[in-house]
């Protein structure tokens, strides 16, 4: 898959994602929003529910009050229209039913006009008297709270409330137990006790739900599980697009490591082929000494081309979490020595010199043979690559060992050193270190982390100490096989 195709795949899923994550976030902001003014006009439906049956009390008591006052006084001084209509009929019986009729429409109508002009009185009187009577005895806290309780079940608010009876200054005439004056404004729901009262004596209830939020939240909270998918889909997206550039990478690496191996094959192949070539002619095969620079050609290049094959090895460490490794007891200063007898060449190719101090006198370490001479060969080829134009290259290869049953090797050079920020990460897959001008210098940044990886499959450590312009040390210990 091309690079482009993977851009464009990402832009479009993240698109897309941004997309999705928009559509549940308005969603959720107009589900919340539905839910808030749905439980406000509930409260404020019971609210006005609570102040219509106050009202409705009041005027039952004061009806009760008057017509107890007032009934037997009317039966006691007026007659009834229907005594009075069995008097006309008695008496006036022989006037004809229209005289009856006309008597009897009278006697209604009287009665009408006298209980009209008594519910005038009552209403007039209710006007004028209660407000003049206590708020706490024309709604005492029990009734308020009972009644309040009911309409907001009703409405379908079962959470619990905290209210206060204020005056028309604010000031709080009784409250519930729980109720704060500090509460914010907007998170209450406010009423008019007795809407007809006059202004001066007029009272308010406000009413406080703590669990608000709560409330209107718990009836959206099917919406988490759908966010925290989206977060699970967005995240697996981004580790797949992770993943899918790694994989591009190390394809790329691959691919361009084969094409360098081969070119690298070319050249040891083509030289073992002319030396064998020339061990056809007579004349070479009579001269020892051109039979000894043939078989040191032979073998350097085989030497060579072992190298180059390994490193495709190395290639597959990379494959598998563990490295397979067959363990020997070997001889680490024999080992290094011929690792620098063979590379001795290599370096006075650019004008520098390797030194060998293996001072250790317990060098036997249980290493795969193969793996660590690879790690040798690493170091001093790196030191190789990244040597300075302005001086000589100068190597130095110690061993010593150390307390705990432990050898330590180290490769130095006079190279171009490293800056500190590079020693955290060199020992990382494809990491690479800058060579500022520099264009010869050819890798994949698998070398390193090669090195690592083979010490620590060996349970040994690896360090590296650099300075700028003045060379690199890599520290290696190891076990010693006792």
């Amino acid at each position: 898959m091309k690079k482009s195709t993977i851009w464009v795949l990402t832009i479009v899923m993240a698109l897309t994602f941004a997309g999705l994550l928009y559509v549940q976030v308005m969603y959720l902001e107009e589900m919340i929003k539905m839910r808030d003014q749905h439980f406000s006009e509930g409260a404020k439906r019971s609210l006005y529910a609570l102040t219509t049956a106050l009202e409705q009390n009041e005027t039952k008591k004061y009806l009760e009050e008057d017509m107890m006052i007032t009934e037997p006084s009317i039966f006691d001084t007026q007659t009834s229209p229907l005594q009075r209509l069995d008097n006309y009929d008695l008496n006036g019986l022989q006037n004809g039913i229209d005289d009856k009729f006309a008597s009897y429409q009278k006697a209604l109508k009287e009665q009408y006009l006298y209980q009209k002009g008594l519910l005038n009185e009552v209403i007039l009187s209710i006007l004028n008297q209660s407000s003049n009577r206590p708020i706490t005895e024309r709604a005492d806290s029990t009734t308020v709270k009972s009644y309040l309780k009911t309409e907001l079940d009703n409405n379908g608010i079962v959470i619990p409330f905290e209210y206060a009876i204020i005056d028309r200054n604010g000031n709080i005439v009784y409250k519930s137990s729980n109720y704060k004056e500090d509460t914010n404004k907007n998170a209450i729901f406010t009423q008019a006790l007795f809407p007809n009262d006059p202004d001066s004596k007029r009272h308010y209830i406000n009413v406080y739900f703590p669990d608000k939020n709560k409330y209107i939240f718990s009836s959206i909270k099917f919406m988490i599980p759908s966010f925290a998918f989206t977060f699970i889909l967005l995240i697996i997206f981004l580790w797949t697009i992770i993943l899918a550039f790694r994989q591009k990478k190390l394809s790329e690496m691959k691919n361009d490591f084969i094409n360098n191996m081969t070119h690298e094959f070319k050249t040891p192949i083509s030289t073992i082929s002319l030396a064998a070539q020339m061990l056809n002619d007579d004349s070479v095969r009579k001269s020892p000494t051109m039979m000894q620079h043939i078989s040191t050609v032979i073998n350097d290049e085989t030497k060579r081309l072992r190298f180059q094959v390994e490193k495709v090895l190395q290639m597959s460490m990379f494959d598998r979490q563990k490295a397979t490794l067959k363990l020997q007891e070997v001889d680490a200063n024999n080992v290094i020595a011929n690792i620098v007898n063979t590379f001795k060449l290599k370096v006075e190719k650019y004008g520098g010199h390797i030194n060998a101090t293996l001072n250790a006198d317990d060098p036997i370490v249980n290493v795969d043979e193969m793996h660590f001479t690879n790690v040798i060969f690493n170091l001093l080829d790196n030191a190789v690559k990244y040597r300075r134009d302005d001086c000589p290259l100068e190597l130095n290869v110690t061993t010593r060992n150390l307390p705990n049953n432990r050898i330590e090797i180290t490769v130095q050079d006079n190279g171009i050193g490293m800056k500190k920020d590079d020693l955290k990460k060199i020992f990382e897959k494809f990491y690479r270190v800058s060579t500022g001008n520099r264009h010869d210098v050819k890798g994949f940044g698998l070398g390193l982390a090669y090195v690592h990886k083979m010490i620590t499959e060996l349970k040994g450590d690896i360090r590296a100490e650099s300075e700028i312009n003045k060379g690199s040390k890599f520290i290696i210990t190891l076990p010693i096989n006792n």
